[in-house]
């Protein structure tokens, strides 16, 4: 990376930076940090496209109301336009907003009108019905007791009368009435505020209007009733009145004579046809403006975000004092130079400047931000490791070694071939089928998470087939591919006793030569000492596994020294380190490989005198762990079986103690070596350092030389010659004792590789056990169907327990490896991100921010 100044001319500084966001490889400094976003050259442009961007919202939504789809962009993104076609985008959009709102509003004010009328005609309909009732009803009284308001809500309108002096009044001597509609759910707060408010002295009739009406203003559909209120008085009038208003019925004026309400009932049903005609040639012709309008939008967006993104870019630039250039400083990639500079030939022919565009490369102390170039295959793994923190300046980057590493530590803990393949073929259809789900653009964040890691999904389920085939694990069966190498030792006598099966090397059951790749098959029937022979084989295999990790995770750490020439950190850090780590922890590894090779079967010399043949067989085998916790407290067991050697090989005792105090030794060389070589540098600069040059000089003045010579940059890992020492004694005392802790209980962590194996394999047994092997087991026509419903929860638990939370919780346990076992023996992680200005980014970020 490296740090340039960009002159444009004020006319060509458009076209330029519209380039260079097509490209996507330049990061802007803010050259105005101190300048109110309001107080910018280019503001103004800027709301403009913020009032254009509000007007597309707008229109998208009204496009989307109505469920038109909006056509994609056909092949490449349009390129951004010329700052002259952004009188004529505003233009266009105004007029479609303007057009849009006035046929909105003229729709919702005939939808209004229509909504009235509407109800204006179910009243007509249904106070018809209530007095022809009435003119037919027997007994006035009884009439006038139908559907009276009722002090219980649960009895519906009760028989209680009118609160007159006479009782026996009828509907013929009630001298005013009102109708109208309200809202279904209100009626029953209406009835009762009506019976408390007026005492009782209103008679009320309600029907329910059975189609839904629709809402003008929110296009809801809302169920309402018809009411018609008898009362007397002018006061009850007003109170009436009042009381509709509050719970907001709509009152309608209706005839008292039958001819009337029939003669006002045809003109009703006249006006909504013609409403009806009118309503329909509207929503036509919103209809056209809106398909119209369709099939541009998704230009219209990358049009306006383009001009947006290029002017808020150009408001990071400084004026010069003519005001006719503009000055930018910006991040690139040193080999990407010629390509920029070709970009920014392109924008000046575009915008027909004749003074070409000036790039300077600037020296800079600074630290540049991190870039890593990554593909659609490389960049899953890594955003895992940004995830734990983004590399610092050309430092060693882990994500090349991740791509083997990350799914073979998976696989070790999640080795089934049959599970293995259902991870691998779903990672399969997802790189195979990549551009149509791509283009369907799901928006569901998990679905994002399982499609961004396709291609670590892909691998982490080959590696498990292949772990899987080692363990010979496939759903908790075996494949018996090459021919054991044992020989059947279930005898009548073990039948008959119901014994099971233990395999014994030492026996002659075995054949003396191993199963050619993997476990052998036979180890899945040894129900006695399966589970024994497979802990010890897994542990073992972990503990050797996660050594050379760590081993592998020091040796960066010294490619990083070398780069950033910090000769002290290789004496004083990398070398105890690697020491420390080899004469301890590698050296347990070696102990296992001179145990697998010195100790064996001795087939058809069982119970032999032969002191050669005890001393190499597994009788006389030693624990790996107690051997090594006895070299770390200088401590020796006494023989309990004179037959065996004390040692696995000549000299071992002063070997250990020998490595022991070298690694010990190695503790206060990674503690006081680097403070002391630091105290001793300061020393020499403050000798060789000119009467009164303060530090700061000196050291600016080194920084200087530095950068001019083009040499990497010290100063994020280890420029102290200026940094008081007890913080750098703090400093070292930390990752001294973090280191030497870290050894042991990093060496434990890997034992989770084994853990987590085991507890696949037990899991997948017990689901077979428990359900599929009764199924398979079971006879006859109903043995069919109970197998069928057997496999359905088999393969359930499967999927969801042993291939998802399983896979899941392996994922996890890989990751935590890699970032705290892994990753801290070198990477710090402390940089920040090459953020470019690039159109791609923008708006893909812009599309998520919609959906």
């Amino acid at each position: 990376m490296t740090l340039c100044q960009l002159f444009l001319q004020s006319e060509a500084a458009y076209a330029c930076v519209s380039e260079l966001g097509e490209l996507g490889l330049v990061q802007f400094r803010d050259l105005n940090p101190d300048v109110n976003a309001f107080q910018r050259k280019f503001v103004n442009e800027v709301r403009r496209c913020d009032e254009m961007e509000r007007k597309l919202r707008y229109l998208e939504k009204e496009i989307k109301r109505d469920g038109i789809p909006m056509l994609e962009i056909p092949g490449e993104c349009p390129e951004a336009p010329q700052p002259r076609e952004m009188i004529d985008l505003e233009a266009t959009f105004e007029k479609l907003e303007n057009e849009l709102r006035e046929v909105n509003q003229n729709a919702e004010a005939l939808k209004r009108n229509y909504l009235e009328l509407t109800e204006l005609k179910h009243i007509l309909r249904k106070t018809q019905v209530f007095f022809d009732e009435h003119e037919g009803g027997a007994n006035t009284t009884e009439s006038m007791t139908r559907a009276l308001i009722s002090d219980d809500p649960n009895k519906h309108m009760g028989h209680v009368q009118l609160g007159f002096r006479d009782k026996q009044e009828s509907l013929e001597f009630l001298p005013c009435f009102v109708a109208g509609v309200i809202l279904r759910e209100r009626i029953p707060a209406f009835e009762r505020m009506l019976w408390r408010a007026c005492r009782g002295n209103v008679f009320l009739r309600q029907a329910e209007i059975d189609s839904p009406l629709e809402d003008p203003s929110s296009s809801d559909q809302v169920y309402k009733s018809v009411f018609i209120i008898f009362f007397q008085g002018d006061q009850l009038k007003t109170r009436v009145k009042k009381i509709c208003e509050g719970f907001r019925a709509t009152l309608y004026p209706c005839p008292e004579a039958p001819a009337d309400r029939r003669e006002m009932a045809m003109g009703v049903m006249t006006r909504i046809e013609d409403l009806n005609t009118v309503l329909g040639q509207t929503q036509d012709h919103r209809h056209r403006v809106l398909v119209a309008a369709a099939k541009n939008i998704k230009n219209w967006f990358v049009k306006v975000r383009k001009i947006k993104a290029i002017y808020h870019t150009l408001n990071l630039f400084n004026l010069d004092v003519t005001q006719k250039c503009l000055i930018a400083e910006c991040w690139v990639p040193a080999l990407d130079m010629e390509t920029i500079q070709l970009a920014l030939r392109r924008g000046t022919e575009r915008s027909g400047s004749s003074v070409p565009p000036i790039l300077n490369r600037m020296e800079t102390a600074e630290e540049p931000p991190t870039y890593n170039r990554n593909n659609k295959f490389t960049s899953a793994f890594q955003h895992l490791i940004y995830a734990y923190g983004v590399a610092t300046y050309r430092e060693v980057n882990p994500a090349p070694y991740t791509i083997i590493t990350f799914p073979f530590l998976f696989a070790v803990m999640f080795g089934d071939l049959g599970h293995g393949a259902l991870i691998a073929i779903f990672g399969f259809w997802m790189c195979y089928k990549e551009k149509p789900l791509q283009a369907k653009k799901i928006d569901s964040e998990i679905w994002n998470i399982f499609f961004g890691g396709r291609y670590i999904i892909l691998l982490m389920g080959l590696f498990s087939m292949y772990t899987g085939l080692i363990y010979n694990d496939i759903f908790s069966k075996s494949l018996n591919i090459f021919g054991s190498s044992w020989r059947s030792n279930y005898r009548n006598d073990t039948l008959a006793d119901n014994k099971l099966l233990q395999l014994n090397p030492d026996s002659e059951d075995y054949l003396q030569y191993p199963y050619p790749f993997g476990i052998d098959p036979v180890w899945q029937l040894a129900e006695s000492n399966k589970i024994i022979f497979m802990n010890a084989y897994k542990m073992k295999i972990s503990i050797i596994i996660g050594v050379f990790h760590m081993l592998f995770g020091v040796c960066m750490s010294l490619w990083n020294h070398i780069y950033f020439k910090r000769r002290i950190s290789i004496y004083v850090e990398f070398i105890p380190q690697i020491v420390f780590l080899t004469l301890l922890f590698f050296y347990m590894v070696l102990l296992m490989f001179i145990k697998w090779t010195s100790y064996g079967p001795t087939p058809g010399k069982l119970g032999s005198d032969d002191p050669d043949v005890i001393r190499t067989s597994a009788y006389c085998a030693p624990s790996i762990l107690i051997t090594f916790i006895n070299m770390m407290l200088f401590k020796t067991d006494p023989n309990t079986r004179p037959q065996c050697d004390d040692v696995m090989y000549a000299g071992q005792m002063g070997l250990q103690k020998m490595f022991v105090v070298v690694a010990l030794l190695c503790v206060p060389i990674m503690l006081f070596g680097k403070p002391y070589f630091i105290m001793r540098e300061q020393k020499q600069q403050a000798r060789s350092q000119p009467l009164g040059a303060g530090p700061e000089g000196a050291e600016g003045a080194q920084a200087e030389n530095g950068a001019a010579a083009g040499a990497p940059a010290e100063a994020p890992h280890g420029a102290h010659s200026h940094e008081e020492i007890s913080e750098v004694f703090i400093h070292q005392a930390i990752h001294t004792i973090e280191y030497v802790l870290g050894s042991v209980s990093h060496t434990a962590s890997y034992l989770r590789l084994w853990a987590l194996s085991l507890a696949h394999a037990q899991l997948a047994e017990v689901a077979w056990n428990m359900l599929l092997r009764k199924g398979l087991m079971s006879m006859g026509f109903q043995g069919g169907i109970f197998l069928y419903v057997v496999f359905a929860g088999w393969a359930a638990i499967s999927v969801s327990i042993l291939v998802l939370m399983e896979g899941l919780s392996a994922f996890l346990h890989t990751l935590r490896l890699h970032w705290v076992e892994f990753q801290s023996k070198f990477y710090a992680g402390e940089g920040y991100l090459f953020q470019p200005f690039s159109f791609e980014v923008i708006l893909d970020s812009a599309g998520q921010a919609e959906e």
